[in-house]
């Protein structure tokens, strides 16, 4: 068991990245309130596929905590029972978390299997427990990272009930996208930790600083691409999720700082890429970062000047990720420390 630790590593880093492009593709969609309730469906295990399986029959068995709609708004069953003839409230109660009475299947079953790519990833980080306590007693900092990505994924499941019960509140969505980078980070510094002898590059100063800085850089671009995103979110509200053409990214300060700060970070990263390959530093990570940035500034560039195709965000969110977690190992590998 002790040597599948690196292997859980590489599953549960993979694991999150598959959360990230779950995530995006439920706000592409629009998909966050497919599934009003959690971490049950509309009070089922397994979500509805049509809008009749959520509408009161008569003479029909319904389960605790089942949820129907019903004028305009949810009801939840107090408790087990067959209904009769008619309709009785008195077997009733509003859902107050939020008034959000839309059923969309499409929508359900993105946001359904967003959850279950959760909860996989939930067991494969129980694992990666398991297997790290074989470290105890030899190099305590693995199954202390284990243990606290472990909690940070149980605060990621506590905020996408948070998310769901707030009805899409933008500002719990973002602390929702920075936790998961935080797992990557910890992730990412245990595979360092456990992948054996680092090799040997060749140290200069000024490519290590630049490091840090398009790292810093990066980090800022994520944050305003964040918080971009949650002016897209607040304008579609009241356009309407089909509308994207009428979006006036213009007239977010956000945006025009975060299209003119992708120059220099673009910029920077050319120069870290031909610095390494001037001083033979032998460094393989800036060209993987050169291609990720491609990618991210090419499904920037499209959302803006062609409206939002389809998939564009899901690419331009994940591939962020994807940068920070290639730049901040880039930086593990300059440092050079392992445990």
């Amino acid at each position: 068991m002790k040597k599948a630790f690196p292997i859980f590593v590489k599953i549960c880093l993979l694991s999150i990245y598959l959360i990230i492009l779950a995530g995006s593709t439920v706000r592409m969609t629009g998909s966050g309130m497919g599934c009003p309730d959690w971490p049950k469906c509309f009070g089922h295990l397994i979500p509805p596929t049509s809008e009749d399986e959520l509408v009161w029959q008569a003479n029909t068995e319904f389960d605790q905590g089942i949820i129907i709609i019903k004028d305009k708004g949810l009801l939840v069953a107090k408790q087990k029972f067959t209904s009769t003839s008619n309709f009785n409230k008195e077997n009733w109660e509003a859902y107050t978390k939020h008034d959000y009475a839309t059923f969309n299947v499409t929508h359900t079953w993105v946001e359904y299997i967003n959850r279950l790519a959760t909860v996989l990833s939930g067991f494969f980080f129980l694992a990666l427990i398991f297997s790290s306590l074989y470290y105890w007693k030899s190099r305590i900092i693995l199954p202390v990272l284990s243990f606290t990505s472990l909690f940070l994924m149980g605060f990621e499941a506590w905020l996408g009930k948070t998310v769901v019960d707030s009805n899409l509140a933008v500002s719990k969505i973002t602390i929702h996208m920075l936790v998961a980078l935080l797992i990557v980070a910890l992730l990412l510094v245990l595979r360092f930790k456990t992948k054996g002898r680092a090799k040997d590059n060749k140290d200069d100063g000024v490519f290590k600083k630049l490091a840090y800085l398009v790292f810093g850089l990066t980090l800022v671009q994520i944050v305003l691409g964040i918080e971009v995103r949650e002016f897209v979110d607040e304008q579609l509200k009241n356009l309407g999720f089909e509308s994207k053409g009428l979006l006036d990214l213009d007239a977010n300060a956000n945006f025009l700082i975060h299209r003119s700060f992708s120059i220099l970070v673009v910029v920077l990263n050319i120069w870290l890429f031909v610095r390494n390959k001037m001083l033979n530093l032998e460094f393989k990570l800036p060209l993987w970062i050169l291609f990720t940035l491609a990618i991210e500034v090419l499904a920037g560039v499209l959302m803006y000047y062609v409206d939002f195709p389809f998939g564009t965000q899901v690419v331009h969110m994940l591939f962020a990720a994807i940068l920070f977690g290639l730049q901040f190992y880039l930086l593990l590998e300059i440092r050079k420390k392992k445990v």
